[in-house]
Order: C-alpha cells, then sequence, then structure tokens
C-alpha cells in the first residue's frame, strides 16, 4: 500500500516529517572508507614482506598503503559524525580496522628484526587491555577518547609508518626516539583510562545501590 505524504506526520502528531530522522544506510561513505582498511591490511602485509622484507623500494610500496590505511581512519569517524552516519556496523568494524593494519605492522616490523618484539607486545596488550576494560564498564558507561589517546594514535603511526621505510643515519634515530615517546604515551594513557573506569564502575555500582 503506497502511504500518502501525510502518512509520517500522522505517525508523529505535532511533529513534521522532514523532523523523523533516517537510519544511516550501512554502507555509506564512513563505512566504505573503514572497510578499504580492512582490505589494505593484506595488502600492506604482502608488501611489507615482499621482496625478502628489507628492499627499500617494496618498503616505500608498503608505507604507501599504511598512509593511505591512516587516513582513512581520520576521516571515516568525523564523516560519520558530521553527516550523521554512525551505524551499529561502523562502532565495530572502526576499532577492528584500526587494530588490524597496527597490529599487522607492528608484528611484521617485529618479524622482520625492525622492531623489538617488546615494544609491539607492549602496545598490542594495551589495545587488547583497553578493548576488554571498555566492555567490562560499558553497562555504567562510556569512556571517552581523551586527548591523550588522540596523541597516542598520532605518535604511533607516525613511529610505526617511519619503521616501514627504510631510513637511516639520524631519521633512523629519530623514529627510535618517536617510538619511544609512542610507548610512554601507550602505557601513560592506558593507567588514566584504568583509573576513568574503575571510578565509572564505582559511580556506577553506587547508583544501583542507591536506586534498590
Amino acid at each position: 500500500m503506497t502511504k500518502g505524504p501525510g502518512a509520517t506526520a500522522a505517525a508523529h502528531p505535532g511533529r513534521p516529517a522532514a523532523a523523523v530522522p533516517a537510519t544511516p544506510r550501512v554502507w555509506n561513505i564512513a563505512n566504505v572508507l573503514t572497510m578499504v582498511r580492512v582490505l589494505l591490511v593484506p595488502v600492506f602485509v604482502a608488501l611489507l614482506f615482499a621482496g625478502g622484507g628489507h628492499d627499500p623500494k617494496w618498503r616505500s610500496v608498503a608505507w604507501a598503503a599504511f598512509a593511505v590505511a591512516m587516513i582513512t581512519d581520520l576521516f571515516d569517524g568525523e564523516i560519520a559524525r558530521r553527516k550523521g552516519l554512525v551505524t551499529d556496523f561502523g562502532k565495530i568494524a572502526d576499532p577492528i580496522a584500526d587494530k588490524a593494519i597496527m597490529g599487522s605492522a607492528l608484528i611484521g616490523l617485529s618479524v622482520l628484526g625492525d622492531l623489538a618484539w617488546w615494544v609491539t607486545v607492549v602496545i598490542l596488550a594495551r589495545e587488547l587491555g583497553i578493548t576488554l576494560m571498555r566492555f567490562w564498564v560499558i553497562r555504567y558507561g562510556v569512556i571517552p577518547a581523551s586527548r591523550g589517546g588522540k596523541l597516542k594514535t598520532l605518535t604511533q603511526g607516525t613511529a610505526v609508518g617511519m619503521y616501514v621505510l627504510s631510513l637511516t643515519g639520524w631519521m633512523a634515530t629519530g623514529r627510535a626516539v618517536l617510538m619511544g615517546l609512542a610507548v610512554l604515551l601507550t602505557v601513560g594513557t592506558a593507567l588514566d583510562y584504568i583509573a576513568q573506569a574503575v571510578r565509572l564502575r564505582r559511580e556506577g555500582m553506587a547508583a544501583e545501590r542507591a536506586d534498590r
């Protein structure tokens, strides 16, 4: 049955039809960018290990793939929020895509002997731990990304990108210093998120007891 122009307004008395929010489609531009990042993961890994894993030309191409993935990470969330394209699929896929590209880069670099394994373990353990912690307190609220967390992501991405490239001399020293800063931010922001989670859970449990 075809609905007339006043059907929507009738379903929402006193509310203009145009004011009824439309559910965003799953395959919107923001989610497409997220999926591009997911699809780039195997491409990046193949390029990273091409030519024995230490060919400067292949490493440059691998860096380009990693850079594109990082750029999509900067834009997909912002586009989703500004254009009203936030979906449940995007909420799940975006962090998975982030951890997939970063995790593959860290593990790949450690396998090749270019990055110490302890750095990879610290960063990946932090990411997994914070993700699980968010689920632990989700019934009481959401822990928002902090400025420190965003700085950590930027520093981490830049440092890993520099390790993907075949750098020597002062640039190699510079990337080591930047990675050291990324590790410090990784640990520091983890402690901050843990404190927020404990406080949020404590306040939530207190509120539940008060409602009984």
